[in-house]
C-alpha cells in the first residue's frame, strides 16, 4: 500500500493511487507500506530516488543507518512495537528529498496512525515533509514516553507486591526479569534515533530554520535515556529485594533444620550407649532402665529446647 499526502491550498490530502503521483503538486509526505515491487518501482522511476532493500535497512553500521547520497538524506531507524507476544523491533527507512519525505515499513504502525490523525486536525501549520518527519519523530518520542510509563506502574505493582507478601515467588522474579528485558529494547531503540537524529542535525540538506525543533526532540531523548536508567536502577533493587528475600527464606529453613538436628543429637547419643552391643552395661538389667533411658533423652531434649528460645533462634 502507498498513500500520498500532498499540500493544497492551506490543506493536506491524501491520494492512493500511484498512477496519480506525476499529477501532484506540492507532494509532501509518500508511505510505503508492505509496498508491491511494483509499486516501489513506480515511485522511484517518477520521484527519481531508490530505496533499499530490507536487508539494507536492518544494517547496523554506521554508515547504513545514515547516509546523504544524491541531495537526498537517508535515515534507518528501529521502532518499538508491542503486541501480545512482547515487545519486538520493526525497521523503519526515512527519505528527504527536496524537503518532500519518503518512508518505507513493513506492516502497520501505531505511530504512523497517530501521526497521520494530528495532520487530519489541522492543528499545526506544515510547508513540507520536513515538518511531518518532525512530528512523526515527536509522535514515535510520546509513544516510548507511554511505554516507559507503563513499565513503570509494573515496577510500582512488583514492589508493592514484595512489601505485602514479604514472600518471594518465581512469577515476581520472572515479570522482574521481563521488565529489563523491555526496557532494554527500549533504550536501544532510543539510542538508535538518537545517534541518527544527531546526523541529521549536522546535515546541510536538513532545513536551518528546523533544527531547532530538532534539537527539542533530541532533548526529549535524552531524557527518556536516564528514565530508562532510573528504571534499571529500580528493576536492580527489586531484584537484590528478591534475592534477599529468597536468602532469609532458605536460612530460615536451614536453620529448623540445624535445630532439630541438634535438638535430637543428645537423645541418639544416649541411645547409641544404650544400645552397644556389650555383655554388662550399667542397668541394662535394671527393671526401670529403658525409662530412666527415656528421660534422659527427653530431659537432654529439653535442655537445648530451653536454651534455644531463650536466645530467641526459634
Amino acid at each position: 500500500m502507498v498513500r500520498f499526502y500532498y499540500k493544497e491550498g492551506k490543506q493536506i490530502k491524501k491520494e492512493t493511487d500511484v498512477r496519480e503521483i506525476g499529477h501532484l503538486k506540492n507532494l509532501m509526505w509518500v508511505d510505503l507500506q508492505s509496498a508491491s515491487q511494483e509499486e516501489e518501482e513506480w515511485i522511484e522511476t517518477k520521484c527519481d530516488i531508490s530505496f533499499q532493500t530490507p536487508q539494507e535497512i536492518v544494517e547496523i553500521e554506521s554508515s547504513a543507518r545514515y547516509f546523504e547520497q544524491n541531495n537526498t538524506i537517508n535515515a534507518n531507524s528501529n521502532f518499538l512495537k508491542a503486541d501480545k507476544d512482547g515487545y519486538h523491533f520493526y525497521p523503519v527507512s526515512f527519505m528527504i528529498r527536496d524537503n518532500a519525505l519518503f518512508t518505507y515499513r513493513q506492516g502497520d504502525s501505531r505511530t504512523f496512525a497517530d501521526t497521520v490523525k494530528k495532520i487530519k486536525l489541522g492543528e499545526e501549520v506544515f510547508k513540507d515533509g520536513v515538518d511531518i518527519l518532525l512530528l512523526l519523530l515527536e509522535t514515535r518520542i510520546e509513544s516510548d514516553a507511554d511505554l516507559l510509563e507503563n513499565m513503570s506502574k509494573d515496577v510500582k505493582t512488583i514492589s508493592k507486591a514484595l512489601s505485602i507478601e514479604k514472600k518471594p515467588k518465581q512469577a515476581s522474579l520472572l515479570k522482574i526479569n521481563n521488565l529489563q528485558e523491555n526496557t532494554m529494547l527500549i533504550r536501544e531503540s532510543i539510542i538508535d534515533k538518537q545517534r541518527v537524529l544527531s546526523q541529521i542535525l549536522r546535515s546541510a540538506y536538513f532545513p536551518e530554520d528546523r533544527k531547532e525543533r530538532l534539537r527539542i526532540v533530541l532533548k526529549d531523548i535524552t531524557s527518556l535515556l536516564e528514565y530508562t536508567t532510573f528504571n534499571f536502577e529500580r528493576l536492580e533493587y527489586l531484584q537484590d529485594t528478591f534475592m534477599g528475600l529468597i536468602n532469609l527464606e532458605q536460612n530460615e529453613i536451614i536453620k529448623i533444620f540445624t535445630v532439630v538436628t541438634i535438638i535430637f543429637l543428645p537423645p541418639t547419643l544416649i541411645a547409641g550407649i544404650f544400645g552397644m552391643n556389650y555383655q554388662v552395661i550399667p542397668s541394662s538389667n535394671h527393671p526401670y532402665g529403658f525409662w530412666i533411658a527415656i528421660i534422659l533423652m527427653i530431659f537432654s531434649s529439653s535442655i537445648f529446647l530451653f536454651f534455644f528460645k531463650r536466645k530467641k533462634w526459634i
